[in-house]
Parts: structure tokens; sequence; C-alpha cells
């Protein structure tokens, strides 16, 4: 059943923090710390102040850089730079999801909300390099973030992906809504999502393994 879902995608689309890589990572909570301090010396406000904002931000604009930017006209490259300077030395190479990745008939691209350097240093770390056809970050989109729909359509534009040809993967369900509007197929990587739940075509917490369905 998966794979007959899928037998008329030709473009497929990765989200990167959390989707390419398991959330046990937790290379989030780094990005988290460096965004808090980030926006404390930034607006010169306390820890506690700062938390808040992010949390506002993340709700009303779907990302912390989105607030900042409208908010504060804060420049985005120095923000991006800092909170985005991890360490990914623990994270593991995994050959599995390259084979199945690999695998996939037609044209694979990265979109993620960070910048284009942390997708390549993340998939260099997790033994993926050289498998996709091109890497987009929040840059390519003019600093619009995800979820919003003029985001997807300046990447998927500038890809010249055809949405109704092409599957989405992402952890966050907010960035489903646009695709599916859009015409494309939908898989949520993480827990199930409950409510207002009908932009989610498929639910999967083993990215690899559900690729091996599409692919066997």
């Amino acid at each position: 059943m998966v794979k007959q879902a899928f037998d008329h995608v030709r473009y497929w689309v990765f989200d990167l923090d959390n989707t390419l890589y398991p959330p046990e990572a937790k290379l989030f909570d780094q990005i988290e710390v460096l965004m808090t301090e980030f926006v404390m010396q930034a607006l010169n406000i306390d820890h506690k102040t700062a938390d808040h904002l992010r949390d506002y931000y993340w709700n009303t604009y779907g990302t912390t850089l989105a607030g900042l930017m409208r908010e504060h006209d804060i420049d985005p490259a120095p923000y991006l730079d800092r909170v985005h300077d991890i360490d990914l030395s623990h994270l593991a190479k995994d050959p599995n999801l390259r084979a199945r990745i690999t695998a996939l008939p037609g044209r694979k691209v990265i979109y993620t909300n960070g910048p284009k350097i942390h997708a390549e240093r993340v998939t260099e770390a997790r033994g993926l390099s050289g498998i996709f056809d091109a890497v987009y970050g929040v840059e390519h989109a003019g600093f619009l973030p995800k979820p919003e729909r003029a985001a997807f359509e300046a990447v998927f534009t500038l890809d010249g992906l055809v949405t109704d040809q092409a599957a989405m993967f992402e952890d966050d369900h907010r960035n489903l809504k646009a695709p599916h509007e859009m015409g494309m197929k939908c898989v949520l990587v993480g827990p199930e999502h409950g409510e207002d739940a009908d932009h989610i075509h498929h639910q999967t917490q083993d990215l690899t393994g559900f690729l091996s369905q599409i692919t066997r």
C-alpha cells in the first residue's frame, strides 16, 4: 500500500533537523541554548524573557529568526552563524538511510529552516553527503521560514519542483500544511499528530523503514 501511494513521486523533499537524524541526537538542544544567548545579547534582556520571546516568535512566525527580523530588524547572517555553531561529533553515520534515499526514483533535495551550511555539515556527519541533488536553506526563501507558503513557493520554484509529483518529509506537522495544499504527498516523521491532521498522509518514527517500503 505504501509503495503504490508514492508511485507518482519523482521529487523527494526532506527536512533536516529531527528528520534526517533522530531526535535523540538532541542537536536542537544545543541550538536552543545558543538562540537564547543571542536573543539576550541582541535585545539586552534576561534569560527568562529571552526564552519567553523565543517561544512567542516560534508560535507566531514559525522561527525565532523570523520574529527577530520582523520585530527588531535583526540581520539574519550573524544569527544563523552563531546558533548553528554546534558539536556534531556524536552523530552516527547511517549507511542504511543513505541506501534507502539513494534508491528513491527521481530528484532528492533537502529544505531546512536553517542555513545551507548547517545542512551540509549535518549530512556529512550522517554519511549522507553526495546523495542529494540540491540543498536549500532559509536563505533561499529570502529568509521567510516554513510554514509560510511563500517560503515553499520560493524554494520549489528555484528548484523547478513539480508539486503534484512530489513528497515532503517533515518532523513539524505545521510545515506540511502548505505542501499538502500544493498537492504534495506529506509524511510526518515523528509521533502521531492527533488533531487537525488532514494534511498528513503518512506518519512514521522510522524514516529508513518507511523508505524501504517505497523502494523494495
